[in-house]
């Protein structure tokens, strides 16, 4: 019991660290992608702290060389999700009556861990298994994890703090309850940071948690839950279960005790889960919550006052870092006829030929592979789509090579059919499409980018005019949830942007704000009377004289 109410320290952005050559970061950082490379492992469930073994497993290799055996994963059965959610069950009492300070210890300690001596070790298991280089490495699996446990502890402080008044002779406060069942997190490849997010959120607010990673991404997952066992994460709080979508997802998803699921990942995957509710509504002890983010067909929108360098750049970075597999990447851009013939489409033909693609450990390198054949496989598809469609012009790139990696070119296309399928469609690879407008028709096109693609996750304005950019803002409105004004449609930042967008993004729950913490909690109202009436008979029933 704490005697006291202790505020957590104010949470600032982790710095990001440049691995220029020469720093120490550079050289540290590749002695560990050195030793993890030669180092294959196996690895395990991870149920109420205890590892298990199924014996049915699964190769993980990396996606820029295929000939690098990482490890072995072990996936599990039905009848181990079982075990997992019926541990989750069990633990749920004890979590939840543990304290906000304990619980804020536990996850402060991951973040000072992860700062410090498992920095190197997550960013070389996520540019190993997801093929990022080691920039897009530290902000993901280093400084934007930091961040979300940092920033979600003070966020569950202010919450807390948030109390009802109260009339006089009455106490009137709020309990800040978990759920009444566990969570389900499905997390994706992409992000190491979002894969450590979805689980610890609810956790933080006293849930207790199955954790389903995805399964081209279970490398650098394995070393998150390591590292929050070593924070001091009683056993069962987190439960590490990763395997086939159907073999988790559906004894999950039948559980009379789903409190909710934390999801990011692919619109069919999200349609079928909450499907999957709707019809097993009769079954479960209370309506569990649906968080989700799905993905996007991000835009960027050009004014013919825009800063040709500053929108060059800003395509370039947006399209194409870590081969444009972000939910915010930049996938289609609608640039005015005078800018585009003016100098930009040579300009940005001529940057992204000189992009270097290859191994990650190779530190010149700015982008790696695609995550795995399925990925390459489909964007393929749309390269094939984009050769074969005479409304498009491939401008630079369009090919793709399988031999060594899963390779695919940076690729700039012109699209004349600005609804063509590969300018709604998210593709959700290194693939920008552009749609030249004449430069009198902004407002048309403004219209036209809101009403193509059925996402609405991020965007991006470019524009000196700040007509313009008013006119985009309203237009837009619905279109982005996270909208930026002159610059790249990616890279939120805890508590700097809160994430999510509507339409078929998801539901818009922004994690990284105290938004997305609230839908981890129920609350429970407080009424305290200290001195009740003790007669029924209101003063109005009264005789008159």
């Amino acid at each position: 019991m704490s005697f006291s109410l202790p505020c957590p320290p104010v949470p600032v952005n982790e710095p990001v660290r440049s691995y220029a050559p020469g720093s120490p970061e550079r050289a540290s950082l590749q002695r560990r992608l050195e030793e993890l490379a030669a180092q294959p492992v196996e690895i395990p469930l991870f149920i109420g702290g205890e590892e298990v073994r199924t014996g049915d497993l699964e190769e993980i290799r990396a996606p820029h060389r295929r000939d690098l055996l990482l490890g072995h994963y072990h996936k599990a059965r039905p009848e181990h999700v079982e075990q997992a959610i019926a541990v989750a069950t069990a633990a749920r009492e004890a979590w939840m009556r543990t304290s906000r300070e304990e619980r804020t210890a536990i996850f402060l300690r991951a973040a000072e861990l992860l700062a410090g001596p498992w920095r190197d070790t997550l960013n070389a298991a996520t540019m190993l298994g997801q093929s990022k280089t080691a920039y897009q490495a530290e902000i993901d699996s280093a400084c934007e994890l930091i961040d979300f446990w940092r920033f979600n502890v003070h966020f569950m402080a202010q919450i807390h703090a948030q109390q009802p008044m109260s009339s006089p002779g009455v106490w009137n406060r709020l309990e800040y309850r978990p759920l009444d069942g566990f969570v389900f997190a499905v997390t994706p490849f992409n992000f190491t940071a979002i894969a450590g997010n979805l689980p610890t959120a609810p956790a933080m607010m006293g849930n207790t948690v199955v954790w389903k990673p995805a399964s081209s991404s279970v490398y650098s997952n394995w070393m998150v839950m390591r590292l929050l066992d070593q924070a001091g994460l009683p056993p069962g709080v987190i439960n590490f279960v990763p395997g086939s979508g159907s073999k988790v997802g559906n004894p999950v998803m039948d559980s009379p005790h789903l409190g909710g699921v934390h999801f990011t990942g692919s619109v069919p995957t999200w349609n079928r889960l909450w499907r999957q509710v709707s019809e097993n509504l009769d079954r479960y002890r209370c309506y569990p919550r649906l968080v989700g983010e799905t993905g996007g067909k991000d835009f960027v929108v050009a004014h013919p006052s825009a800063d040709p360098e500053a929108l060059m750049v800003g395509l370039l970075r947006g399209a194409f870092e870590f081969q444009g597999q972000k939910c915010s990447a930049a996938s289609r851009a609608y640039i005015p006829e005078g800018l585009w013939k003016g100098g930009l489409r040579d300009r940005l033909v001529e940057e992204v030929g000189t992009i270097s693609m290859g191994d990650v450990a190779d530190f010149r390198n700015f982008m790696g592979a695609v995550i795995d054949q399925e990925a390459f496989d489909r964007i393929s598809g749309y390269l094939d789509h984009a050769r074969n469609s005479s409304g498009i012009q491939v401008l630079t790139g369009g090919q793709a090579d399988a031999s060594q990696g899963f390779f695919v070119q940076p690729t700039v296309l012109a699209v004349q059919d600005p609804r063509d399928r590969i300018m709604q469609e998210e593709v959700f690879g290194p693939v920008l499409s552009v749609h030249v407008y004449p430069d009198a028709d902004f407002h048309e096109t403004l219209r036209l980018c809101d009403s193509t693609s059925p996402f609405g996750l991020t965007g991006a304005i470019f524009a000196q005019d700040r007509r313009a950019v008013q006119q985009a803002f309203e237009v837009l409105r619905f279109a982005a949830g996270n909208f930026y004004i002159n610059d790249k449609p990616t890279g939120a930042v805890v508590g700097q942007q809160p994430f999510g967008g509507s339409r078929l993004s998801g539901t818009n729950d922004k994690a990284g704000s105290m938004m997305n913490l609230l839908r981890w909690t129920s609350a429970r109202a407080i009424k305290e009377t200290f001195a009740p009436p003790t007669d029924w008979r209101y003063p109005f029933m009264a005789d008159e004289g």
